[in-house]
Formats: C-alpha cells, sequence, structure tokens
C-alpha cells in the first residue's frame, strides 16, 4: 500500500475516533471544548499552508481570522442574514484583506513580513475599538444566530469543515503547487532565477491560507453567538503558531493534531488546579525543545510507516 492509501486510512481512523468521543463522553461543556478545538484545527492548518511551505511566517493569521469573524457578525447581526451567508462571505472578506495587506508585503525580505502582519492585524483590533459605533467596542456583537440549536450537530459540522480544509490543502501541498512553495522556501532566488513567478505563487498561497481562516472565523462567530476584537489579538497568531510547530509545520496534518492537542490540554489538566498554567507550560516548553520537528507528525509518519 503505497503513503497516500496509510494517510487516508489513518485520517479515517483518526476522525472516527473523533466523531465517537461526544457520543462517549456526552457533556455539552466537553463537546464545546471539542468544537473550538476543531475550530482552531482550521486555523492552524490554513496558516501551515502559507507559512509552514514557503517559509514565510505569518504574525498576523488573526487578521484572516477577524476578517471573517466580523463579516459573519455584521451580515446576521447588523442585516438580519441568514448565518449560512457568513462562510463564503467571510471567506472573500479575508481572502479581500490578503491582497490588500499581501502584495506590499510579500515583496519584503528578512523578518518584515512576519512583522508587517502582526501590524495590520493589530490595527484591525485598534479599529474595531476606535468604530465602537459599528462594531459594538470592547463588547463586540453580540446576539449571533447559531448555524445549528444543537450543539452535537455543530460539532459534527465543524469536524466535516475540518477534514474537507485538511484534506484540500494536503492534495494542494503534495501537488506541483506545493513542490513549487517548498522550492520557494528552499531557496527563493533560484526560484526566481528559473523563471518562476514567486510573487505570484506566495500571494495566491496567502489568499488560500486566508480564505480557510476567514471560514474558520465564521463558524467561530457563529458558534459563539458573538465576536469581540479579541479576534484580531496578536495572542491568537502566537497560539496558532506553537500549535504548528507542535503539530510539525510545513505537513498540514501535523497542525491539525497539534491545535486539537493544546486546546485540549488545558482542560483535560483542570483537576491539577491552580498548578494546570504551571504543568502546561512545563509540557509545552518540553515538547518544542526535545521535538523541535514537532510532536504529531514524527508520530503520524511512524504510525503510517511514511517518510514524510
Amino acid at each position: 500500500m503505497g503513503r497516500r492509501g496509510k494517510d487516508a486510512i489513518g485520517a479515517a481512523a483518526v476522525f472516527a475516533v473523533l466523531a465517537l468521543i461526544p457520543l462517549v463522553i456526552r457533556s455539552d461543556y466537553f463537546t464545546g471544548i471539542l468544537t473550538v478545538s476543531l475550530i482552531f484545527g482550521i486555523w492552524t492548518t490554513s496558516w501551515d499552508f502559507m507559512s509552514g511551505l514557503t517559509g514565510r511566517e505569518n504574525f498576523g493569521h488573526a487578521l484572516f481570522i477577524g476578517a471573517g469573524a466580523y463579516t459573519a457578525a455584521f451580515l446576521n447581526g447588523k442585516f438580519e442574514l441568514t448565518p449560512w451567508l457568513g462562510l463564503p462571505v467571510g471567506a472573500l472578506a479575508a481572502v479581500a484583506f490578503s491582497l490588500v495587506v499581501g502584495f506590499p508585503t510579500l515583496r519584503l525580505r528578512g523578518p518584515y513580513f512576519a512583522l508587517a502582519m502582526l501590524a495590520a492585524a493589530t490595527i484591525m483590533q485598534r479599529l474595531t475599538r476606535i468604530f465602537w459605533e459599528y462594531t459594538g467596542g470592547e463588547e463586540g456583537i453580540p446576539g449571533l444566530d447559531p448555524l445549528f440549536e444543537s450543539h452535537l450537530v455543530m460539532y459534527y459540522f465543524c469536524l466535516g469543515a475540518l477534514a474537507l480544509t485538511a484534506g484540500v490543502l494536503l492534495l494542494l501541498a503534495r501537488s506541483s503547487w506545493g513542490t513549487i512553495l517548498r522550492a520557494i522556501r528552499g531557496d527563493e532566488a533560484a526560484c526566481q532565477a528559473a523563471g518562476i513567478n514567486v510573487t505570484f505563487y506566495k500571494i495566491a498561497a496567502l489568499m488560500i491560507s486566508s480564505a480557510f481562516a476567514g471560514i474558520g472565523g465564521a463558524l467561530y462567530a457563529d458558534y459563539q453567538e458573538a465576536v469581540t476584537p479579541d479576534v484580531f489579538a496578536v495572542a491568537l497568531s502566537i497560539t496558532i503558531i506553537i500549535m504548528a510547530y507542535v503539530g510539525g509545520i510545513g505537513t498540514i496534518y501535523g497542525p491539525v493534531g497539534g491545535a486539537i492537542l493544546l486546546a485540549m490540554l488545558p482542560e483535560l489538566l483542570r483537576g491539577l488546579g491552580e498548578y494546570r498554567l504551571w504543568v502546561y507550560s512545563l509540557v509545552l516548553i518540553f515538547i518544542l525543545y526535545f521535538t523541535p520537528g514537532g510532536l504529531v507528525a514524527p508520530i503520524w509518519r511512524r504510525f503510517t510507516g511514511t517518510a514524510r
């Protein structure tokens, strides 16, 4: 059996387990935590597609998440349109932001792209507070209509969205597109000398990455039934990057596992009380220090018996 066959069987087994968990542990609270972890999975794998493959780390991924979330909130909360419209329109809004910010910043060398993206997300967070008449300021936009009344149905919808996101991005990463993006990470100057339109591929990768992040942002707003400026926070972008590194950057599937693991870990440690954050921090430091290639991706490769 080839690598793709083993990956498909392994992925089916993982998603089958995720599908069974809320049926075994019948708790709305636990199902809610799982749902949020799946949304983090969408955000993290979308970050990995652009930053993990090209090596151009995006410190402002929350910009696209917030764009999708606030677009969905405006459509439903302000214009009273169906929350379903927020998913595609939120993705388009995130892509629009990626074009506005990506064209000037992706030409920058060194760390300047990462810093420019971080600044863009911070500016948008500030603007949501300045124009509080429209955005609700610190309180945000509450009272949104949920996609589904049932938390369990919403969980399965997010699980399907994560499976679709990871599947599409993994197929792209293993196609000729992914090969070119990895080549750009390896030697951008050589790619330009070979006649590859490096700027086009980087912007296209950012657009794809932002589209899925925007969908994840809209899902998050719909699930929380509210949106606040926190969706633009730098802390959210950094959390996503950490999740990607724990999972294994540049692999697409690794960051999915990293996101679910780190999103669930604080809840699993809740019994430790005040020592929970200490243990969480120590576990995170241990993973990042002793497994620089990530934790999830190497385990997956050993499980499936594949080289990558």
